[in-house]
């Protein structure tokens, strides 16, 4: 399957499997790229999902359809514990999916650690981790992970880009929404550039990093990222 995201005359597809990060400067339009695809903001155009035209729908009927959505504030329950985040985050309790509450305590240690914790004392990684586990709960096909390490230290910046491509691995698209472009470009298959809410580039990271037309044909939009790209 793939989605496809229509602004303008401007168009992407998300193969299946795939980390795909969109990037660019703040204020192009990427977070509300992500949120319009959900439903939290109305959106323009046209957004198909599996060939069905989901503009406009309700964020729930959207959850359902088989995305799922990870805000840059993470949106977990601080009162509620680890475990009570995790189950709020099936979709049918009475029919778990492949994703089940063991399995996440399972590969995550630290989650496990803090399973009967009020999750508003986790750390931050702790609480970025447990915002993706528990959207991994609702067994969905596509995740659009927003700005997943920002305010995060470095050794928790590489556990979150392990458990992204874990993720990948595992079955589940992915549409990331990063600033740190070293996490972005060693872990993604394919890279979308914004500029001015429209998609200037699409490629993979050796692409975008090694050809100097492409450079050139996006660097208005993109300069101050162009300037990180030549650096490395």
């Amino acid at each position: 399957y793939e989605i496809g995201v229509v602004t303008g005359v401007q168009t992407c597809a998300l193969p299946i499997c795939e980390v795909v990060s969109l990037l660019g400067r703040n204020g192009v339009g990427r977070s509300t790229t992500v949120k319009s695809i959900m439903g939290e903001v109305p959106p323009t155009g046209s957004i198909r999902f599996r060939g069905t035209e989901i503009a406009g729908w309700p964020n729930h009927r959207i959850a359902r359809l088989g995305l799922g959505y990870v805000p840059e504030d993470r949106d977990i329950f601080p009162s509620l514990t680890v475990r009570q985040n995790l189950e709020l985050g099936l979709k049918n309790p009475r029919k778990p999916g492949k994703w089940t509450v063991e399995k996440m305590l399972d590969m995550f240690p630290n989650l496990a650690r803090r399973e009967h914790s009020p999750a508003g004392v986790l750390s931050g990684g702790e609480k970025q981790m447990l915002a993706m586990t528990r959207t991994l709960m609702g067994d969905p096909s596509l995740i659009m992970i927003d700005e997943p390490t920002e305010g995060l230290a470095p050794l928790i910046v590489k556990q979150i880009a392990d458990l992204i491509s874990e993720i990948a691995n595992a079955g589940v698209s992915i549409l990331l929404v990063e600033q740190k472009l070293s996490i972005a470009m060693d872990i993604s298959h394919r890279v979308l550039v914004m500029g001015h809410g429209q998609i200037v580039f699409q490629g993979t990271p050796d692409e975008l990093r090694n050809d100097d037309a492409v450079r050139k044909r996006s660097e208005e939009h993109t300069s101050e990222l162009q300037s990180q790209l030549r650096s490395r």
